[in-house]
């Protein structure tokens, strides 16, 4: 059976990437740059387009250029127990930052409710803003 004969644009359409970000992750070794064929086409393999998909998935998850690159290095099977603690560490920080986002927000709904109060000539969140309030 042949060969699919997958070009860079194919790859990257089916990752919802751009051509140039497939060629970002060649440049960092993410992905493997095939030779060029007659014409000077490169044709990518099916693993190719499966490896961009799994970089963009793994992004989506917070995941840095650096930590897939860990990622991309273990074997599927004994790959669990280093995968899961990164995972574990990722989660940690949205924890962290759902805390700072629910500080931001009620700081920011007392701003708003101090302007829908009755208040003097200057706006209250100018106000507080140029005091100390948090």
């Amino acid at each position: 059976m042949p060969e699919a004969k997958l070009t860079i644009g194919h790859i990257a359409r089916s990752a919802g990437v751009h051509i140039e970000t497939v060629r970002y992750y060649q440049r960092r070794g993410l992905v493997s740059l095939p030779p060029k064929r007659v014409r000077g086409f490169r044709y990518y393999t099916p693993a190719a387009a499966s490896r961009v998909r799994f970089i963009k998935r793994a992004q989506s998850l917070g995941m840095s250029l650096k930590e897939v690159q860990r990622l991309l290095k273990l074997d599927s099977k004994g790959a669990c127990k280093e995968s899961r603690s990164l995972a574990a560490e990722k989660l940690a920080l949205v924890e962290s930052k759902l805390v700072d986002l629910a500080k931001l927000r009620d700081v920011l709904k007392g701003l708003v409710a101090a302007c829908d109060q009755p208040h003097g000539p200057s706006c209250p969140i100018i106000e507080q803003l140029e005091g100390d309030f948090v």
